[in-house]
């Protein structure tokens, strides 16, 4: 505990160590993000549900996986030192205004008849480039309203919210795509009303994030700094942490080896359990949903009854178990027993993101969590675009489902040996003596 943080005598603790009114600004600011999110979903599955039914080409699919992680990798090089640098909440505001404009300008230009595929990749790429500004920022504002004790349960309850939304999102996002496909003939057009759902989603965001007062963080080291002086120093500061460094190794190899492959889960779908045009919208948005019921009933576990165990071994856990999932849903032999292990996929998330995002929280300094949350953002926009970037093309010469259980063996050995080497282990004991300190 810091000297500053410390009760005084005969005083309640937590009125000693809490920020006023801090419970009031994490509602409002959870509830300004989810809202935004769930635009935000809804465009994403319907733009790749639209590329699915449309092309059902492997390449299409990278195509789609790097023009929407990528610029984040590049954004996110500077989004970091940004949110160092400058107040967070407005770059949030800015990049979610900047995501909604472009949405509207996509949505306006397909309403005069225009639906080349490029400019869906270039929509993309623009909102995953304001990604790139907002995730380093929002992931870095969280610890600076809340309580550190209360961390773990506040980044619980935020996965479980935006799981809830999660499930509204596919079923609403099926439901409009659906009627909107029947009513233009499935033509990309069918696409407009979702956009225009989520420009309103972000204005309501913006508008509650609004009434959340953050201020800077106030930096330990007065003397003024240039960008790439910030940026050599955060980069210094990872390469020098032994922690930070197998976790981001961590995070590489799930994002290639688990969560690039599940991003061919709807093609297997459609193309291993073909039930229809119509049947397929419901079967995915039924994946979307197990998914998601599985994500929110993990993170009510996790806030309830697993805010104060061991962050590292519920990391490794998760990690292992997202190997023997891809497995299984390799070797699903229904579509109801491919429903069930993507709701066990679902359900093991939490215990892994949320762990590992609430330990950089409790042991990287304010003033560098905006750096280090960039570069994590690297790595997983990095390793998802990589691994779609050969998985792809490889979904449209071998069967998805030896695809996944390929990822899904390896996956566990890798991690195995992660875990298992020195270099593992002398990482997750530097980070137990970093939260322990």
């Amino acid at each position: 505990m810091r000297e500053h943080d410390a009760p005084t005598p005969g005083a309640d603790a937590s009125s000693a160590v809490d920020p006023p009114h801090w419970k009031r600004n994490v509602v409002l600011f959870l509830a300004g993000q989810t809202t935004s999110l769930f635009g935000s979903m809804l465009v994403q599955y319907a733009v790749f549900w639209y590329l699915t039914l449309t092309y059902q080409r492997g390449d299409i699919m990278a195509l789609a996986a790097v023009f929407g992680f990528l610029p984040q990798a590049i954004v996110s090089i500077f989004g970091g030192v940004w949110a160092d640098r400058h107040n967070r909440k407005h770059l949030i505001i800015a990049a979610d205004a900047g995501i909604a404009l472009t949405t509207l300008a996509l949505a306006l230009m397909m309403m005069t008849g225009y639906d080349g595929v490029w400019l869906i990749f270039l929509t993309l790429a623009i909102r995953s480039a304001g990604a790139g500004i907002q995730s380093p920022a929002v992931s870095a504002l969280i610890p600076q309203i809340t309580p550190a004790r209360n961390l773990m349960r506040v980044n619980g309850v935020n996965g479980s919210i935006q799981s809830a939304m999660a499930l509204l999102a596919p079923a609403a996002a099926g439901a409009v795509f659906a009627w909107a496909a029947t009513a233009w003939g499935g033509a990309a057009a069918s696409l407009i009303p979702i956009f225009f759902v989520d420009v309103v989603t972000a204005a309501v965001g913006i508008l509650l994030l609004a009434f959340v007062p953050v201020r800077a963080v106030q930096r330990s080291d007065d003397a003024p700094t240039g960008y790439f002086a910030d940026l050599v120093e955060g980069v210094r500061y990872v390469a020098h942490h032994a922690f930070l460094r197998w976790l981001l190794a961590l995070f590489a190899i799930i994002f290639v080896l688990s969560v690039a492959p599940s991003s061919l889960t709807p093609l297997m779908l459609v193309r291993t359990f073909d039930a229809g045009e119509q049947q397929n919208i419901t079967h995915l948005a039924v994946l979307e949903i197990a998914f998601s019921v599985g994500m929110m009933l993990g993170g009510i576990v996790v806030a309830s009854f697993f805010a104060t165990r061991s962050r590292i071994g519920m990391i490794v856990t998760s990690a292992l178990v997202f190997g023997l999932l891809a497995i299984g849903m390799g070797l699903s032999p229904t579509v109801w027993i491919f429903f069930a292990f993507m709701f066990l996929v679902g359900l093991a998330v939490p215990f892994f993101s949320t762990p590992a995002f609430t330990l950089l929280q409790e042991t990287v300094e304010p003033e560098r969590q905006g750096r280090v949350f960039g570069f994590v953002g690297i790595v997983m926009a990095v390793a998802m675009p990589l691994g779609m970037s050969v998985l792809g093309p490889l979904a449209d010469v071998v069967d998805i489902e030896v695809l996944l259980v390929a990822t899904g063996i390896l996956t566990f050995l890798v991690v195995g040996a992660a875990v298992g080497l020195p270099v593992g282990r002398r990482a997750m004991q530097a980070a137990r003596t970093a939260r322990e300190a």
